[in-house]
């Protein structure tokens, strides 16, 4: 087990993944003072090379080489979806903390697994649900929980991108051995659906959801294919595909509110266009993750405002998760920081916050039971209940 650490610079961390998000998280942990000690790749010659590329001091031939590392406090999972729950098993059972991407497992069987796992140890449990952590996201929270939009009434938005538009486009999550019966829904609206439950406070109770796969066979690159990536390969096989291209969902909220969200990985020009508006009985309040430092807020009976991220005019939360100061853009880099300092505050302190403002595992098996209440939607046709309840649930 690793040593106890007392500030973040004396914590040491270790990212599973090498990819886009791997290095993501790799470049957002030294920006916060935390020391990078190796990465594991899909294969030692790959680890090998981004260990390089990356300026990382080493990487290891296996996560067991990873876990017998006791300069290792808290690992990082950025893996495909389906290796998240025997990664994350061994690492908990090494004893370290864990940071893992989202969704946390394949489905709320494995999710619930983890969870159980995660509340028998003593080690801080994160789930990678990044968007929570835009200053003005984090400030809204606050304020609609002190009352500014009044009663939550109807929650819309989407989330549209377009890097899988081309039957040319490939990627691992493509494939529902690796990433799951849900493609869409899994990768991009997991991550609407937790900003709207985190913002609003209300979690999903039932879902109407319609999936469709428009591009119904892809050319799959022989070789390995990066994310965003623009070369194409003209070395391909032919594959059918079975998860959706689009979806559109129906909610209804704990507390009666009805929402509804578009998703789509094919929309051509939106290339990471997270949007919502929240409607409530005083006020409401719209934000767009391609213009993420402006927070647009509705009224009836006087003028609307825009408040443009600036920590002398956000709360608490804002200003925590703000690195810079007013008119100077925060992005999508920044909100890993922002992520990884709430995190890290809690390993040195050496247990949870009572209220983390990041994603826990309860946070990340709810939203597996979301997800699996819509797959399940869109099968039979109808309205189907988030079940809740269980023991690990």
């Amino acid at each position: 087990m690793a040593r106890s650490r007392h500030t973040i610079s004396e914590i040491g961390a270790a990212v599973i993944g090498t990819g886009f998000i791997g290095t993501v998280h790799v470049e957002a942990l030294r920006r916060i003072g935390v020391s990078v000690r190796g990465v594991l790749g899909s294969s030692p010659e790959r680890g090998a090379a981004r260990a390089t590329t990356l300026g990382v001091p080493q990487a290891y031939p296996s996560l067991d080489a990873l876990l017998a590392d006791d300069t290792v406090d808290v690992v990082h999972v950025t893996s495909p979806n389906h290796l998240h729950v025997p990664q994350v098993r061994a690492i908990l059972a090494a004893g370290r903390h864990v940071v893992c991407e989202k969704p946390l497992a394949m489905d709320a069987a494995g999710s619930a697994d983890l969870l159980a796992l995660a509340a028998a140890s003593d080690r801080i449990c994160a789930v990678n649900f990044n968007i929570r952590f835009y200053p003005l996201n984090q400030h809204l929270q606050e304020r609609v929980a002190e009352g500014m939009l009044g009663d939550i009434r109807f929650v819309t938005g989407q989330y549209f991108q377009d890097w899988l538009f081309l039957d040319t486009d490939w990627n691992w999550r493509l494939e529902p051995a690796q990433g799951g019966a849900l493609r869409a829904v899994g990768d991009i609206g997991s991550h609407w659906i937790d900003l709207m439950t985190f913002i609003t406070g209300q979690p999903v109770a039932s879902v109407m959801a319609d999936l469709t796969t428009f591009i119904g066979t892809r050319h799959q690159p022989r070789g390995p294919v990066e994310s965003f990536a623009t070369e194409r390969s003209t070395d391909t096989v032919t594959r059918a595909m079975a998860t959706e291209d689009t979806a559109s969902i129906l909610i209804r909220f704990a507390n009666g509110a009805r929402g509804a969200v578009n998703l789509s990985q094919i929309s051509s020009g939106r290339k990471n266009s997270l949007r919502y508006e929240i409607d409530g009985s005083a006020a409401a309040a719209a934000w767009d993750s391609e213009q993420p430092d402006q927070l647009w807020i509705g009224h009836r009976e006087r003028p609307n405002e825009i408040l443009i991220r600036n920590p002398a005019l956000m709360g608490p939360a804002g200003v925590a998760a703000a690195a810079l100061p007013g008119g100077h853009v925060e992005g999508f880099g920044d909100t890993f920081g922002a992520l990884f300092r709430a995190i890290y505050a809690d390993v040195a302190a050496g247990r949870p916050s009572p209220q983390p403002r990041y994603a826990t595992f309860a946070d990340g098996h709810d939203r597996m039971l979301v997800g699996d209440a819509i797959g399940e939607s869109a099968r039979l046709g109808r309205w189907v209940d988030v079940r809740r309840g269980t023991a690990a649930g």
